[in-house]
């Protein structure tokens, strides 16, 4: 990059980092614009699945989360970024705008770029080691500075997630897909199978609801619920920025994470939650297992990612 801009490592380095974001079923579905001012981020249509995201909810919500890693990766590179939601109201595919100023990187900026190497989606049972309220007030506090809403589902909200998340593993089209997503027909290598274990009927993964007990043991995990005040795509973005910033929090603190998009998939799902837990003040975006895992718990490996090269889009003077 030119004009006083971070130096092509530099880039490269923040960009991989980005890629460590989470996404709907690992489909990383974003793509980067590197530019004499600045980097562009844009949702990679290609990277669509269509049973389980019809409206591209989890697609944005996932950028969303790779732009907040982005620019936290660049803060603690001594870069700060300037960040232009939705700049071309004529390509829906392009999210973000960055233009960068020089930073002095702070303790903070450090420990949550460190995070995003530590962090792993733990979809294993959690110990019931209570979280303190502080820490749950931190979260509340991170999201609120991006422009979301975090609520614990506690008694019956727990029970309404699982059964919305039970409905929608039983819905054949969205099983199949999920299983191609998955890399069971060897259709994406680099995604994970997301389910605990698969049904005996097909041997397709079941999408079970991750905060339910298993086989594994029961599992104490919290249910944090992310909202929004609107439903549109500046609002998944947002809450996207906000779900990356509670996880490297949460990672940062110690604590295990899992994200769940399973209970908010169906607009049928996501309305009864809306009414039920959120009194219709918020709008449900996503859903994250916080808590801590087991000390004997083996560390988990590193899921794949695209390589940087793979994601950048032609360059222009823009």
């Amino acid at each position: 990059m030119d004009r006083g801009l971070p130096d092509d490592n530099t880039v490269e380095t923040a960009l991989a980092l980005a890629g460590r974001a989470p996404s709907v079923h690992n489909a990383q579905p974003w793509r980067w614009r590197i530019t004499e001012r600045g980097i562009h981020v844009h949702v990679d249509p290609g990277r669509e699945p269509s049973s389980t995201d019809p409206e591209r909810r989890d697609l944005v919500i996932s950028c969303g989360a790779a732009l907040h890693h982005l620019s936290t990766a660049f803060s603690a590179l001594g870069w700060a970024p300037v960040i232009h939601r939705l700049p071309d109201p004529d390509d829906p595919n392009h999210l973000a705008a960055l233009t960068l100023v020089p930073h002095r990187a702070t303790s903070r900026d450090a420990s949550l770029s460190a995070s995003i190497a530590q962090r792993r989606t733990d979809r294993r049972p959690y110990t019931s080691l209570p979280i303190p309220h502080g820490y749950l007030s931190l979260f509340s506090e991170r999201a609120a500075a991006l422009g979301a809403s975090v609520r614990l589902a506690e008694g019956r909200d727990r029970e309404r997630l699982a059964a919305a998340a039970e409905r929608q593993a039983n819905d054949d089209a969205y099983r199949f897909e999920l299983a191609m997503r998955s890399g069971r027909h060897g259709i994406d290598d680099a995604a994970p199978r997301t389910a605990r274990y698969p049904r005996s009927r097909d041997d397709l993964p079941a999408g079970m609801f991750a905060g339910a007990d298993s086989a594994e043991g029961p599992d104490h995990a919290e249910l944090l619920v992310f909202g929004t005040s609107a439903d549109d795509r500046l609002s998944r973005l947002r809450a996207g920025e906000a779900i990356s910033s509670v996880l490297l929090t949460a990672t940062n603190i110690g604590l295990a994470t899992c994200l769940l998009t399973e209970p908010l998939e169906i607009a049928e799902y996501r309305d009864e939650i809306r009414t039920s837990m959120l009194n219709n003040t918020a709008y449900p975006q996503a859903i994250l297992r916080v808590g801590w895992a087991p000390t004997s718990a083996e560390p988990l490996p590193m899921t794949a990612r695209r390589p940087v090269e793979e994601l950048l889009l032609a360059s222009d003077t823009g």
